[in-house]
């Protein structure tokens, strides 16, 4: 998979892009981010990139004219490629999201800041507009490394158990079930008797009612999504 990221911080990105799981991924050859300055792409002598909003109002938007210049020359002809810019105002992403996205080949992700971007940039480019949670942040950087962390390990060969990704919280719209591991005993708290059996289907048993359990007292809404009301 191929990420494009536009933004005006990409050294934000270096970290989290050179260690753990998205480390492997690359050099797995699995994914290739590939970073981009907007103020690169920008007319203004100054590198400026934002400017106040007519009306009036607090703080400045992005222009026009660097986002759709830099989002024009980093997509190229590649229209298959999923442009998705970083936005309080769009679909909030989860696990199904993640697991679309997986399954796209290049994804080019744009990171807003200040108060958002000049309304002609949405009309002209006709984004797919993605929000990572009802809250606002100082810009779309966080979201898109955490977009790009939950769709990596859903990519072949990224994780080293095949299965690991399929059980993970949300896959099923279940939270995950609790999970122990050695010691058997610690401060007199005991690993449950079922998981020491050696009996899979009653293993797997418990873990699917532990999983409906804890959904049911966290987040009940995922079981109402899924028409489950047990």
């Amino acid at each position: 998979m191929v990420v494009d990221v536009l933004t005006l911080f990409p050294g934000m990105f270096e970290g989290v892009l050179t260690e753990s799981i998205l480390k492997i991924a690359h050099e797995k050859g699995v994914l290739d981010v590939r970073l981009h300055n907007i103020r690169d792409y920008t007319n203004d002598k100054h590198r400026k990139v934002d400017d106040r909003p007519y009306g009036g109002g607090p703080g400045m938007l992005m222009t026009p004219q660097p986002v759709i210049d830099a989002v024009e020359a980093v997509r190229g002809d590649d229209q298959e490629a999923e442009l998705i810019f970083l936005s309080p105002q769009g679909q909030v992403f989860d696990q199904k999201i993640a697991n679309e996205l997986a399954g796209i080949k290049r994804l080019i992700l744009v990171c807003g800041r200040y108060e958002g971007f000049d309304e002609r940039i949405l009309l002209a480019l006709k984004p797919r507009e993605i929000s990572v949670g009802d809250y606002v942040m100082t810009g779309g950087e966080i979201p898109a490394m955490a977009i790009i962390d939950a769709v990596t390990r859903l990519l072949p060969n990224v994780l080293g158990d095949p299965e690991s990704a399929s059980n993970d919280s949300f896959q099923n719209d279940l939270l995950d079930f609790p999970q122990y591991t050695r010691p058997p005993e610690y401060r007199g708290l005991k690993v449950p008797d079922v998981l020491l059996s050696g009996n899979h289907q009653e293993i797997s048993r418990w873990r699917n009612e532990q999983a409906i359990i804890r959904t049911r007292q966290t987040r009940a809404d995922l079981l109402n999504n899924k028409g489950d009301s047990t």
